[in-house]
């Protein structure tokens, strides 16, 4: 008995020292293409690159290095946890400039952004409702700053009207429902004859959205489950989503919510398993006349 516990806990050991080594560090670059837009009026397609929880820190060159490497996109959107530390700020803003969208490039923030990662017993991720804990406040006021002056649009419990390459959308973002800072009173749709893009932090915000209309949402937070296993899936979700829908495509009625499963991690759980951190893109096109 005693060898086989040896063996088990010497593989759990290697699992996360490759986690830590090389998984969190496998970034790829995944495509969908969607049938979603308009049959008339405005792009035939339009490019958008989704990115989330990059949880940058100070150092980080390898990270700025892949988003440097990425092809352009019409629109960027950012669904927050830029920074993995306040200090971060300045490498997340420079990190993120090379990916701003053609078009466009909204961001929301997360709750990293606004307060500083503490250490966290892993095992908390499995209690049913989660404690909520003190936290220092961290820089999100920089962070908003830079990125409006490098020509970044916040979004932030905001609702308004825009215009992308001659098609009339109708645009939400919300802050994050994990923390519980999101207003759903600025998110009912007043023009539906537009398309309707949501943009929010947590998913948990996702289906009253979906209710209300709006055609596409992304969404991040989950990291994917950051750890998964074969043939099971992600262990955990942080958030109330169920663990079938913790990244990806998903569709809810009528709307099509992406989950992006991130590029980085908390600085304190600095390691995936089986759940290689991504950059998305979605290449929206019409929906057919009938």
């Amino acid at each position: 008995m005693l060898p086989l516990i040896a063996a088990v806990c010497a593989a759990a050991a290697a699992c996360v020292l490759w986690g830590i080594v090389a998984g969190r560090r496998r970034y790829r670059v995944r495509g969908y293409r969607l049938a979603i837009l308009p049959a008339e009026g405005g792009p035939d397609r339009l490019t958008v690159l989704h990115l989330s929880d990059l949880h940058f820190t100070r150092r980080d060159a390898g990270k700025a290095a892949f988003l440097a490497t990425l092809p352009p996109a019409d629109v960027t959107i950012v669904t927050g946890d830029f920074l993995a530390e306040p200090q971060a700020v300045e490498t997340s803003v420079a990190g993120v400039a090379p990916v701003r969208g053609r078009l466009a490039s909204w961001f929301v923030l997360g709750s990293n952004d606004y307060f500083a990662p503490k250490p966290l017993n892993y095992l908390a991720y499995f209690r049913p409702v989660r404690t909520r804990r003190a936290a220092a406040r961290g820089r999100a006021g920089d962070l908003r700053t830079q990125l409006a002056a490098g020509g970044w649009e916040d979004l932030t419990n905001v609702r308004r009207t825009v215009e992308l390459d001659g098609m009339a959308v109708e645009l939400l973002g919300l802050d994050d429902a994990h923390i519980r800072w999101h207003d759903l009173r600025v998110a009912p749709r007043v023009e539906p004859a537009r398309f309707g893009v949501a943009v929010m932090h947590s998913p948990d915000s996702a289906p009253e959205t979906a209710a209300l209309g709006y055609d596409l949402m992304v969404a991040g937070h989950t990291h994917g489950g950051q750890v998964c296993l074969p043939l099971i899936g992600a262990i955990v979700t942080n958030c109330a989503m169920p663990r079938r829908l913790v990244s990806g495509l998903i569709q809810m009625g009528t709307a099509v919510l992406h989950i992006s499963p991130g590029l980085g991690t908390s600085k304190y759980a600095p390691f995936r398993f089986w759940c290689r951190p991504e950059a998305t893109y979605l290449r929206l096109e019409r929906r057919p006349l009938h």
